[in-house]
């Protein structure tokens, strides 16, 4: 089969084997979605060689553990636990310390024509979400996951530091909480996606007067630049959620942080249920993320217009 991978410094598709998993469920891949995390994997990011991608639907072809699975249209989490310590024993594989995670550590990717993840992963999707939109799962649940973190409600007010993306997500999940929610970005063309869903945006170059006034600011620009301009939101005692994978050192102000008294969380993944109902209720607008379709055949071009100032989501079918 074709498979997009990152292995010896040099991204290329490749010709390999159809994967075989003991126990695990295989799946046709019929879409697949590059995310910047695919982008720092080529950087460096996690040290991953292998078939990178993580965000995809596709069709249960094999399911040795789960027949009722067979032929349906599926997403999945992307985190594979052991199933055997407390962690995964509680529910939570995504901390499983023995753990692999599709197309980013020790388990091939999405952009592929197949993947296998185990059966309990994969969820199947509503005949009401296509698949340009149930490619969003992934990402979606991360955002949504936010919620999972840090308490938002109507009465807390959120800023959403950069409009890629993860940004747009972040600010239209958290507005479904009822909370102002706040969308700063530097591109105004990205920024009216999000004025057109009603959430209120602001240029970088125009926060002077709004320093120091909200609660919760999510840092989801990626950029160094994003986490200091996040702390200068930030109200005393207000939470910091950091949400971009961020390659490379960093520069935090710790004594603002402590002085401030400042909260800062991590938010990573999220369940897929609340993401394929927030999809099926035409909740969040995700079409208007995408900016190009190519072939899988063309990965390597569409992995480098992924990484081009003003592209938002590349998708690649099948």
């Amino acid at each position: 089969m074709k498979a997009l991978r990152y292995e010896n410094s040099k991204l290329a598709l490749a010709e390999i084997p159809q994967p075989r998993a003991a126990g695990e469920a295989l799946v046709r891949v019929t879409l697949s979605g590059i995310c910047n995390t695919d982008v720092e994997i080529v950087r460096g990011y996690a040290g991953f060689q292998g078939t990178i991608g993580h965000e995809f639907v596709g069709v249960v072809e094999d399911a040795p553990s789960s027949e009722s699975l067979l032929g349906q249209r599926v997403v999945g989490e992307i985190n594979a636990g052991c199933g055997r310590c407390a962690l995964c024993l509680a529910g939570d594989s995504r901390h499983c310390p023995e753990r692999t995670v599709l197309g980013i550590v020790g388990r091939d990717g999405a952009h592929a024509e197949f993947l296998t993840l185990p059966a309990i992963n994969l969820l199947p999707v509503p005949e009401e979400v296509s698949d340009r939109a149930a490619v969003f799962a992934e990402p979606l649940a991360a955002a949504w996951g936010i919620t999972e973190r840090v308490r938002v409600t109507k009465e807390i007010s959120v800023v959403v530091i950069g409009d890629g993306k993860l940004g747009l997500l972040c600010a239209q999940a958290l507005a479904l909480t009822g909370a102002p929610a706040l969308l700063v970005g530097k591109h105004p063309e990205k920024l009216r996606i999000a004025a057109a869903r009603g959430i209120e945006t602001e240029t970088v170059d125009s926060l002077k007067a709004r320093e120091r006034t909200f609660d919760v600011a999510v840092e989801a620009s990626g950029a160094e630049s994003g986490f200091a301009l996040a702390l200068d939101l930030l109200k005393p005692r207000g939470v910091l959620v950091l949400k971009s994978t961020f390659h490379g050192a960093t520069n935090i102000n710790a004594a603002r942080i402590v002085v401030d008294e400042i909260s800062v969380v991590g938010s990573r993944c999220g369940r897929f249920a609340p993401a394929l109902e927030l999809l099926k209720e035409n909740a969040v607008d995700v079409e208007s993320l995408i900016s190009e379709e190519y072939s899988l055949a063309d990965g390597v071009h569409a992995m480098s217009r992924a990484t081009m100032s003003g592209v938002l989501k590349v998708l690649l079918r099948r």
